[in-house]
C-alpha cells in the first residue's frame, strides 16, 4: 500500500507534494545517543522503502551530521522524487574537539563545530549556502527559521529581540529567494505555536513545522493558530507528533514529554489517553500519529526514526484503522478539545 499524499500550493508555484509520512532526521545527527553510519543509512533506506518520500533535516541537528547522512542517501536519487527542507538561524563554525558544543546540548559525537544563532540576511544567505554544500543537492525546498521560540532562547524579551532580528534581515533573504524560484516556500520551525501565530501575522510564510503543540496530548493552539493558518493556506508540517516520547512509549517512569521526562500531571494526563484507546482496541502511538493529520492545514506528520524498527513503526500508524468512536470518546472525557477536526 502507497503512503497517502498531500498536496500544497499556496502561492500558485506548483507547490510541493508531501508524504503524510514524512522523516524527521534529528535522531539521525545522534540525538540522545551515537549511532553508526551504517545504521543510519539502514534507517533511510528502510523507510525510503515504506514509501516515505519527505524528509526534514537541519545544522543543528548533530552539527551538521544529519545533513551530510542525507547528502550520502540522496545521492542518485531523482531530484523531483523528493520534498526536502532543512533550516536557517544557527551557523556552524569550525572549533578545537573539545570546544565542540550544540545549543541544546542533547547530541553525542557530532563534528567539532560550534552553533551561533544568527537571523540576519547574510546569516540566513551563509546557511542557506552551507546546507546545499552538506546536502550535496542543487535545491531546498523549504526553509525554516530554526527555533524562534521562548523554549531556545529562554525569555520572551529575548525571543523578541531575535524575532526583531529576524524580521529585519533573514525574512527578507528568504522573500528573495522564494521569488527567485530558489526554494518553493519558507516558514518556521518552533517549539510552541505562539511564535509561529505572531510570525503569521507579521509576514507572508508559507509554511510551518510546529513541533509537539498540535498533538494527542496538547490542543491550546487550536484556539487560534492553526485556524489562521488555515484560514491563510499556510500549511503546517507536525513534528514531535509523540510529545518527545510519551505518546510512544506510554506513561512509564522517566517517559520523555518536551524533551525532558514528564511531570505527574502529564504522565496522569498519557495514563487517561491510553486507557481510552485501549478500551477501543487502538495502541496509543496509532492515535497520536494519526490524530494531527485528521486537521486539513496539516501537510505532514514527520516523527524521527533512530532505526529501522522505529521506521517501521511509524509506517504501521500511519496504516493503522481507528473507529471513530475512540475520538469521540477521548471528547467526552475531556481529553480532546470538541473543536478538533477527527473526521478521516
Amino acid at each position: 500500500m502507497q503512503l497517502k499524499t498531500r498536496h500544497w500550493d499556496r502561492t500558485g508555484n506548483g507547490g510541493l507534494t508531501f508524504t503524510e509520512l514524512g522523516f524527521g532526521t534529528a535522531p539521525l545527527g545522534n540525538l540522545y545517543r551515537a549511532i553508526t553510519e551504517d545504521e543510519a543509512q539502514a534507517t533511510l533506506t528502510r523507510a525510503w522503502e515504506l514509501g516515505v518520500r519527505y524528509f526534514d533535516t537541519a545544522p543543528l541537528y548533530g552539527l551538521g551530521l544529519s545533513e551530510t547522512r542525507l547528502n550520502r542517501f540522496l545521492r542518485g536519487k531523482a531530484r523531483d522524487s523528493y520534498v526536502l527542507s532543512t533550516k536557517v538561524g544557527r551557523l556552524l563554525r569550525r572549533c578545537a574537539p573539545d570546544e565542540s558544543r550544540d545549543t541544546i546540548g542533547k547530541f553525542f559525537d557530532v563534528p567539532a563545530r560550534r552553533e551561533v544563532y544568527d537571523y540576519g540576511y547574510d546569516g540566513v544567505m551563509r546557511s542557506f549556502e552551507a546546507s546545499l554544500e552538506r546536502l550535496g543537492v542543487d535545491r531546498i525546498d523549504i526553509l525554516f527559521a530554526h527555533d524562534l521560540d521562548v523554549f531556545n532562547h529562554r525569555s520572551q524579551a529575548a525571543l523578541d529581540a531575535k524575532l526583531a532580528e529576524f524580521m529585519a534581515g533573514g525574512y527578507r533573504a528568504l522573500l528573495e529567494l522564494r521569488e527567485q524560484g530558489v526554494i518553493t516556500g519558507f516558514g518556521a520551525g518552533v517549539n510552541e505555536w505562539q511564535p509561529a501565530q505572531w510570525l503569521a501575522e507579521h509576514g507572508d510564510f508559507d509554511l510551518f513545522l510546529l513541533a509537539g503543540r498540535y498533538t494527542l496530548l496538547e490542543q491550546e493552539s487550536l484556539a487560534s493558530f492553526v485556524p489562521l493558518a488555515q484560514a491563510r493556506g499556510i500549511g503546517i508540517v507536525i513534528g514531535g507528533p509523540y510529545n518527545s516520547g510519551i505518546l510512544a512509549s506510554g506513561p512509564k517512569p522517566g517517559a520523555f514529554f518536551n524533551y525532558d521526562p514528564a511531570p505527574q500531571a502529564i504522565l496522569d494526563r498519557v495514563a487517561r489517553i491510553e486507557a481510552v484507546c485501549t478500551r477501543h482496541g487502538v495502541t496509543m502511538v496509532d492515535a497520536a500519529f494519526q490524530f494531527p493529520l485528521r486537521h486539513p492545514a496539516v501537510v505532514a506528520v514527520i516523527p524521527g526514526g533512530q532505526g529501522v524498527a522505529e521506521v517501521e513503526a511509524n509506517r504501521r500508524a500511519a496504516d493503522a484503522v481507528i473507529p471513530p468512536a475512540l475520538w469521540a470518546a477521548l471528547k467526552a472525557e475531556g481529553l480532546l478539545r470538541a473543536e478538533a477536526p477527527v473526521a478521516p
